[in-house]
């Protein structure tokens, strides 16, 4: 079993509206049956490898030079709230099963939502929603995308946990 899957993206997150348009999209899935939805969203986006900090060390430096914002925002805090930050992800919206984050900016928006399924394998999904603001959002993602994929799947490896696992 891989631990973690390429999915289609499920069609109640093109349809929600958590963008005014959604331009990229994609699903990474994995099982985790020991954690609550706020450990899986740490586990995911707090802990990347060093690998993945080196791209967005890189990221942030190319980001800067074309007027991107790459520090925290004015309001960031670490209460796992509305308002709040997981990594740079602000929370948007939680629910039992389901965490909200993302950012706007200038060139592009976007969501990641964590959820969990309550599925028997690959329960924990990893949807990413991006809505392009200009021909600047379209190129960035077209450079970034190969990679994104890359680390999303990577970072979500990070998630993965069996029911029965000795640690």
């Amino acid at each position: 079993m891989s631990k973690v899957k390429d999915e289609i993206t499920p069609a109640e997150y093109l349809e929600r509206g958590l963008l005014n348009q959604i331009d990229f999209y994609d699903t990474f899935s994995t099982t985790n049956k020991k954690d609550n939805l706020e450990e899986i969203a740490h586990l995911i986006l707090d802990n990347p490898p060093k690998w993945i900090k080196s791209l967005f060390t890189l990221r942030n430096k190319i980001a800067k030079l074309i007027g991107l914002k790459t520090e925290k925002p004015a309001d960031y805090n670490e209460r796992f709230e509305v308002g709040g930050y997981i990594g740079f992800f602000k929370i948007f919206s939680i629910t039992q099963n389901e965490i909200v984050l993302g950012a706007n900016d200038s060139h592009l928006n976007f969501r990641a939502i964590v959820a969990n399924k309550i599925e028997d394998l690959h329960n924990i999904k990893f949807i990413t929603l991006v809505q392009y603001n200009n021909s600047t959002g379209r190129i960035y993602m077209s450079v970034v995308k190969p990679f994104h994929r890359l680390v999303v799947k990577r970072m979500v490896k990070n998630a993965h946990k069996l029911k029965f696992e000795i640690k």
